[in-house]
Formats: C-alpha cells, sequence, structure tokens
C-alpha cells in the first residue's frame, strides 16, 4: 500500500512540475507579445483547460477525430511557448505574427472549447433512443411458413417363395457353421444371386 502510495505521489509531482513550468513558460510568452496584467495569466490556464476537454474526448471514445484536433493543436500552442522561451526566440522583440498568434489564440480556445463540450450527445438522449428502438415494431414482414413435406411411401414387400427362403437358411447356416458368425445381407445375395431387394426380404425371414 505504502509503496502504491509512493508511486503515484512521484507522478503527481512530477506533473505538477510539468505543468507549473508550461503554465510559467506561456505566461511568459503571452507577456511579451503585448498581454499584461490578468490576460497573461489566463493564456496558460485556456491552453490546459483546452487540453482537458479534448483528452475527455478521447476518453469517452465518441467523435475522436475532433478530440485529436484539438488536442493537437492546444500541444501544439504549450510545446511552442516552452520551445520559443528556450532561447530560441528574443522574447524583447517578438516578431509580428506571434503577436498576431496570441491575440488569435482566445477566439480559438473559445471554438475548440465550445465543439468539445457541446458536440456530444447527452445519455439521458442515447438511453431514450434505446427504448425507442425496443419499442418499435418489427418492420420485416413474416414469410409464409411452408408446408412438411409429405412422408415418402415404404416400398412395397418383395413376394419371396418359400423354397428360396429354405434354400437361404440352409446357405445361412452353412455359413455359420464355416465362420461362426451370422450372414450378412451382401454375402446372401452373392450366394444366391438375386437383387438386393429380395436378399433383404430374405435376410429379413431368417
Amino acid at each position: 500500500m505504502r509503496a502504491q502510495l509512493a508511486r503515484i505521489d512521484a507522478v503527481l509531482v512530477q506533473a505538477l512540475i510539468a505543468a507549473a513550468l508550461s503554465f510559467a513558460h506561456l505566461h511568459d510568452v503571452a507577456s511579451a507579445a503585448g498581454q499584461d496584467g490578468w490576460k497573461a495569466w489566463a493564456y496558460p490556464i485556456s491552453v490546459d483547460l483546452l487540453l482537458v476537454a479534448a483528452w475527455r474526448r478521447l476518453r469517452t471514445g465518441a467523435a475522436k477525430a475532433a478530440g485529436w484536433c484539438w488536442f493537437v493543436i492546444a500541444l501544439t500552442a504549450s510545446l511552442g511557448a516552452n520551445v520559443a522561451t528556450a532561447g530560441l526566440l528574443d522574447l524583447d522583440q517578438v516578431p509580428a505574427w506571434l503577436r498576431i498568434l496570441v491575440a488569435g489564440w482566445p477566439a480559438v480556445a473559445f471554438l475548440g472549447g465550445t465543439l468539445l463540450a457541446h458536440s456530444a450527445p447527452a445519455p439521458h438522449e442515447e438511453t431514450e433512443d434505446v427504448h425507442d428502438q425496443e419499442e418499435a415494431p418489427d418492420p420485416t414482414p413474416e414469410l409464409p411458413t411452408r408446408p412438411a413435406p409429405e412422408p415418402t411411401p415404404a416400398p412395397p414387400a418383395v413376394a419371396v417363395p418359400a423354397a428360396l427362403v429354405e434354400h437361404a437358411r440352409k446357405v445361412a447356416a452353412e455359413h455359420h457353421t464355416r465362420t461362426g458368425t451370422a450372414i450378412d445381407t451382401p454375402t446372401l445375395r452373392a450366394r444366391l444371386g438375386v437383387p438386393a431387394p429380395m436378399a433383404e426380404a430374405i435376410a429379413a425371414h431368417l
């Protein structure tokens, strides 16, 4: 339990440090671009909130394309501020294009936050749709049932002469004496030289 708490605390501390550094970099870029006072502090808050909103959209599994789009935009803004304050940009002489990006960011963040917050379907609406689908009658028409096939009549019985039956019994007895097993229908048919239906009829009399 203590090991798990220590691991969680370490992750939280690391996240807090990274968030504080990113927050400070965004504030410095906004301040250098002419946004002073509370406005410079509002910029990193808007970037972080847009990141959180996009991440929540990705976790819900709905409209992931929009979630990824705004997540990349917010992440680019955060990474751009971190790289800009690493010595690659002179904060005393900020270029005009960066001032334009910083000035236009509030509108972009507002649009992204609004779309992420209001484009997902509400849970109760999904539940109502499911109930409507369950209560709706099945539009598929019932197909007429096919009548059951009539049973095939049994073939007529084959008349077997009594003399042939007596001869078959002698053949069967001889086969049993020689092999120790009862004679089967194919063997009886071969020994008597009769058609298969007659051989089966003779075998029924044995």
